[in-house]
């Protein structure tokens, strides 16, 4: 393979300016980020008095130590509902991500206890979803770490439908012989109590642990009713009496180390074989000076290769042929990989051989990363006539289709039908994460004032009126403030049309973390059965 000529960037006031305003993206994301687990440990005194750990210090006590946690969708929902996006940062009221107990990958899903109760947010059951279907997909085995108030009730037509796609996705999981793992640190109420109900093995915790359709100002306003929560549905009812529980644990302590050996014991250690790497031969912090902070500047996205991939080494395909879309082979840690990126629009030679490479990554078995950052297809007479519709289909069809795990990286433009051709989160990517420089969109917002300009002039026109220019300007401004704010990585991440936004100079690191899990549950074996564990 070829070693990429990628020299650091000279320092200059320029590449200052990008730099800092890289940074600026990303510490506005850390920013929020923070906010979250700040108004879940508003919480501590009372989980404290409660004998409770937070619902961060259970997921660091579950995890082995000194292992990566890859959380998902850390800001999903944000200025949403009851997410104000400012102060009031809730992270849907969920923590998710993929770590590693005693040796295993897993899948972990907590509720947030420590804000609302962990009472389910609309976009809370989304993220849920989200990382189910990785789960599957993924063979993971899935670990829930239970508290949670049931449905946010002013909230319940936007949850109460989609809510049961979690529930019916646990009995996926199950039937396709993935383990599913409850532990139950508190309160499990309503749509919640199908949370272990419908887990193969469940741990509760003496004294605190609560599993109930109905909890006693439920019961009593339905049917008059009064009962004790611990009669009702407590840890101690639930381990004798209905079976529903497995094994009971003295604390929250305990109750995730049964949970620890309870994984080494079902679920089959997995290795992959030790791969040969090189690191980059380029330092990842050069990407703030190459990537340009402002998505319209063009940059060379081989820069940006040589800082991700092993030894800088490079392999690029047709590479005089559609020479604005970068095709190649490289490695990540060992694991080898097809990229597809793009150095400008996707013309009809260009989207031909993005088409042709991923079949032939397909026939290979290779899995290919998508670099996206592109204004789209190329349009105009010209790109018409070369037959752009008919070659960007083939692409579009060739990335639906494609046999092999997707991964995508949302660097900077994702515009129009480009997006899904560069495997978009419709396109069904195996992992999709943004950088904060990123903008999605169906077009950039100058383009669509323009557009929406140019059709009320026609209209005018054909009225024989005069346009209203003052008016018309006014839309266009409103017009480009909207595309302005609903392109934005954040306003992306908020409606999980990303896993997460990542730090771009974690590009390497993420995306090996996404092929390990990827090469490691290709080595699971699983038992299916028809229905999965059911409880008699």
């Amino acid at each position: 393979m070829t070693v990429l000529d990628a020299a650091a960037p000279r320092n200059s006031k320029e590449i200052k300016v990008n730099r800092d305003a890289h940074l600026a993206l990303l510490n506005n994301i850390r920013a929020l980020e923070e906010k979250v687990v700040q108004n879940s440990a508003r919480a501590t005194e009372r989980m404290r008095k409660r004998g409770q750990l937070l619902p961060r210090e259970r997921v660091s006590l579950l995890l082995d130590r000194n292992t990566e946690f890859l959380e998902l969708s850390t800001l999903c929902g944000i200025g949403m509902h009851d997410d104000d996006g400012v102060d009031k940062v809730l992270g849907a009221g969920v923590i998710a991500g993929i770590g590693e107990i005693s040796g295993r990958r897993v899948m972990v899903m907590a509720n947030d206890a420590g804000i609302a109760g962990g009472a389910m947010h609309p976009m809370g059951i989304q993220k849920i979803v989200r990382a189910q279907e990785i789960a599957l997909k993924n063979r993971l085995p899935y670990i829930q770490l239970v508290e949670s108030a049931g449905a946010n009730l002013a909230l319940q037509a936007e949850l109460f439908v989609e809510g049961g796609r979690q529930f019916a996705n646990l009995a996926r999981l199950s039937a396709a012989g993935i383990p599913v793992i409850a532990v139950v640190h508190g309160s499990s109420t309503a749509g919640g109590a199908y949370q272990p109900g419908m887990s193969d093995y469940v741990i509760t915790v003496r004294g605190r642990s609560k599993i109930f359709l109905a909890g006693p100002p439920l019961l009593r306003a339905a049917t008059g009713e009064i009962a004790e929560d611990e009669v009702l549905g407590g840890a101690e009812m639930h381990a004798n009496i209905t079976g529903l529980a497995e094994y009971m644990a003295e604390n929250d302590r305990d109750a995730l180390r049964l949970a620890r050996e309870l994984v080494m014991t079902v679920v089959p250690a997995v290795t992959v074989p030790q791969k040969t790497a090189r690191a980059p031969l380029r330092p990842s912090d050069d990407i703030f000076a190459i990537a340009q902070a402002d998505y319209r500047e063009p940059y060379d996205l081989r820069q940006v290769i040589a800082r991700v991939v092993d030894g800088s080494q490079f392999l690029e395909f047709k590479a005089g042929f559609g020479v604005a879309t970068l095709c190649g082979h490289a490695s990540i840690g060992g694991h080898e990989i097809g990229i597809i990126g793009n150095n400008g629009p996707i013309d009809s030679a260009g989207a031909n051989k993005a088409a042709h490479f991923i079949l032939s990554c397909c026939q290979s078995g290779t899995p290919i990363v998508f670099l996206q950052n592109t204004t789209g297809f190329m349009v105009g007479t010209d790109a018409e006539a070369s037959g752009i519709v008919k070659h960007g289909s083939k692409l579009i069809q060739a990335v639906t289709n494609a046999t092999v795990p997707k991964l995508t990286i949302q660097m900077g433009g994702a515009f129009g039908a480009g997006a899904y051709a560069m495997c978009g989160r419709a396109f069904d990517p195996s992992f999709i994460f943004s950088w904060p420089t990123n903008r999605l969109a169906v077009m950039g917002g100058e383009q669509a004032a323009k557009v929406m300009t140019i059709v009320a002039e026609d209209s005018a026109r054909a009225r024989n009126t005069e346009p209203d220019y003052p008016k018309m300007e006014a839309r266009a401004s409103a017009i480009r403030a909207s595309y302005d704010h609903e392109s934005t990585a954040l306003f992306a991440t908020a409606r999980l049309w990303d896993d997460g936004i990542i730090d771009p100079r974690d590009t390497r690191a993420v995306l090996l973390h996404c092929l390990e899990t990827i090469a490691l549950g290709q080595e699971r074996t699983l038992n299916p059965s028809t229905f999965g564990t059911a409880r008699y």
